[in-house]
């Protein structure tokens, strides 16, 4: 009985640890393509300096 129980338990297991790490690599994809690299606090470009290129016009 108890091998059993063991058995039903190392399968579940396995498949929650790959449904977590499927979801994980999704949720990292989209991150990746909404993520700004230049926006390091997180509030938007409110303390960003502009170019030099912008302010020649």
């Amino acid at each position: 009985m108890f091998i059993i129980g063991s058995i039903i338990f190392i399968v579940y297991v396995y498949f929650l640890l790959t449904i977590i790490r499927k979801q994980h690599k999704i949720q990292r994809k989209e991150n990746n393509t909404i993520y700004d690299t230049n926006d390091l606090d997180g509030i938007g470009n409110q303390g960003r300096f502009p170019s030099k290129d912008q302010n020649s016009n």
